[in-house]
Order: C-alpha cells, then sequence, then structure tokens
C-alpha cells in the first residue's frame, strides 16, 4: 500500500510524520531526498550541469547561489529544473522500500501522477496558525510568508483532492487522528514494538 502525506506550508506535515514514526511507520521525506540526491547522484548532476551550466558544481559540491539565480530567472528554467529532479526523487522513492512518503507539492509537482497512491493524507491547518508557524520557523515578514503560501495550491483544493484530513491546529488530538485514518485504510497492522 502506498500513502501520500500533503498539506501547505506551515500546516505541521513534519510533526505528523514524527508521530506516525512512533507508531512504528516510516515516511519517505520528498525534500531531504531531493538534497541528498543533488549531491550524490551523478546522473542528475550531469543534468543540471547540462541545463544550468557547468559551475553549478564545483569539485562536486553544489552551488545553491548559482542554482536559485538560475530557478529565478523564469518559470521555464525552474519547471525544467523540476523535470529533473521530480522523476529522481519519484525513481528513488520507487526503489527505497518505503510506503508513506511526504511531499508538500505533491499536486503542484504532479507527482500524484508519477507514482500511484493508494491514500492520499492532507495534513490541514487554520491560514493564521500557518502563517505564525512559518513567520516563527523561518525568522521571516508575514508579507514573505503569504507570497510562499500563494505560490502554492490552495489549501481547500488539496483537501478536496485527499481522501483523509488530520487537522493540526494545536487542539486536535493527532495520535487519535492518525488512529481513525489508519483504521478507515484497513486496519493498518503496527509493529508490535509500537509505543504511544
Amino acid at each position: 500500500m502506498r500513502v501520500a502525506i500533503t498539506g501547505g506550508i506551515g500546516s505541521g506535515k513534519s510533526f505528523v510524520c514524527k508521530r506516525l514514526e512512533a507508531f512504528g511507520i516510516r515516511v519517505y521525506d520528498c525534500d531531504a531526498a531531493a538534497k541528498r540526491l543533488m549531491r550524490t547522484s551523478s546522473a542528475l548532476q550531469r543534468d543540471l550541469c547540462r541545463l544550468v551550466g557547468d559551475d553549478v558544481y564545483v569539485d562536486g559540491m553544489l552551488q545553491k547561489q548559482v542554482l536559485a539565480k538560475f530557478l529565478l530567472a523564469s518559470e521555464d528554467n525552474k519547471q525544467a529544473v523540476n523535470q529533473i529532479i521530480h522523476p529522481a526523487v519519484a525513481r528513488d522513492f520507487e526503489c527505497s522500500g518505503y510506503e508513506w512518503l511526504e511531499s508538500a507539492i505533491l499536486f503542484d509537482s504532479g507527482f500524484d501522477r508519477r507514482i500511484h497512491f493508494d491514500y492520499i493524507v492532507c495534513v490541514s491547518a487554520p491560514l493564521e496558525i500557518r502563517i505564525q508557524r512559518v513567520m516563527n520557523r523561518d525568522g521571516i515578514s508575514r508579507e514573505k510568508t503569504m507570497e510562499w503560501i500563494s505560490r502554492q495550491l490552495p489549501q481547500e483544493e488539496v483537501l478536496k483532492r485527499a481522501d483523509f484530513e488530520i487537522v493540526n491546529d494545536g487542539m486536535e488530538d493527532i495520535d487519535e487522528q492518525i488512529l481513525i485514518v489508519l483504521n478507515k485504510m484497513g486496519g493498518t497492522k503496527l509493529p508490535d514494538s509500537t509505543t504511544l
């Protein structure tokens, strides 16, 4: 069974994934995988050099400012980079042995079309809570936070496409919601060593 966890910036996906790990469920982190593959995959490095220029890597080290400048230059550039990174992450996930995956841009990136997921879980939170979380976490302004949020698919749209919702507003019980979702998925058996 394959399950994707998604939700906008500041929704608290990472916290939900940590709670899932307490239930014995390992979750593949797409962001961390993309960073790892850009460091370690010679095929991905070769494709990025072909697209961006040889100066995007110096002595095998990614030059983030070179990549950022290329990405910000145009939407076409951003899409071209995504066309290199997203398929590589999808292939890595399929070979990873993981069943659960976390991606903030599951629909935006077309990841849901690359891989069939049996269930999609959206982690949601009220907009104001999301704004405060991002501002506190990243030390950025409200305006910058809103700009980031506006670049992603609206939470309402993600919820429409998801099979389940976990509300992470600081009041609802996350563990209880996880158990309800797992039960609805068909009573996913938890490892015997699980401690809550």
